[in-house]
């Protein structure tokens, strides 16, 4: 019979799985979902070409030789299965990093910083994370109005350095600082805090981006980028 102890163990390392799990959670917004499923069906649809072409192999030599017998059967049934094994397990869908975000093409920016604030929730506090899944449908309203910018047009840039540099810089910052420092006030906030207030700036920023943009009104998008800034900074000074 397992000691208390034992038990005890037992019971922490299933909290902490259980927590895991919902960290990581499901998809965060659609964009991830549409990318995710695009790099799904290109696998699906190499792997059918694949397997196909070697029906079509087994069929010609079949023809020629007047049947590939029980041994080429066996063998074009060996290969279809590595080859289905094999296309559908690799490659894995590249992950998004932040040197990535900052080059990403504007039509996939929405749907690649949510894969990458996806892969962050398990190192974040559970204050963030309905932050984290707000910011994901906030992305998915961003993403139409993406599509009517111009790669060299201002209020690109300023999009991409919120999405792409800020929301990075933010959750990097928390990460770096060690796990029992988190939650030790620091300036007045801890550094939890902190990360939650930012979260929170950045949510409120992406929702008047997307009015902006689709009001036309792309000045005050620049103008508003060049406040962000300044106040980004300053919360990462006092961080």
């Amino acid at each position: 019979m397992a000691s208390p102890a034992t038990q005890s163990d037992e019971i922490l390392d299933s909290a902490r799985r259980s927590l895991k799990r919902v960290r990581m959670g499901p998809p965060i917004g659609m964009k991830s979902r549409a990318l995710r499923r695009a790099h799904f069906f290109g696998k699906l649809a190499r792997t059918g070409i694949v397997v196909g072409g070697l029906l079509i192999a087994a069929g010609i030599v079949g023809a020629i030789l007047d049947g590939i017998g029980f041994w080429g059967v066996m063998i074009t049934g060996v290969l279809g299965a590595a080859a289905v094994y094999a296309l559908m397990r690799y490659p894995e869908m590249p992950m998004p990093t932040t040197e990535s975000l900052r080059q990403t093409d504007l039509g996939t920016l929405a749907g690649k910083t949510e894969i990458w604030l996806e892969a962050q929730r398990p190192a974040l506090p559970a204050p963030a994370i309905p932050l984290v899944q707000n910011i994901g449908l906030r992305l998915d309203a961003l993403a139409p109005q993406l599509q009517t910018l111009a790669e060299t047009d201002p209020a690109s840039r300023e999009v991409r350095k919120l999405v792409g540099e800020h929301l990075p810089e933010l959750i990097n910052g928390y990460k770096r600082i060690p796990e029992p420092l988190r939650r030790q006030d620091n300036g007045g906030k801890t550094p939890e805090q902190q990360l939650v207030d930012g979260l929170k700036l950045i949510d409120r920023e992406i929702e008047t981006m997307t009015g902006q943009i689709a009001r036309g009104e792309l000045d005050k998008l620049a103008t508003r980028g060049r406040f962000l800034e300044i106040r980004y900074d300053g919360a990462g000074e006092s961080a």
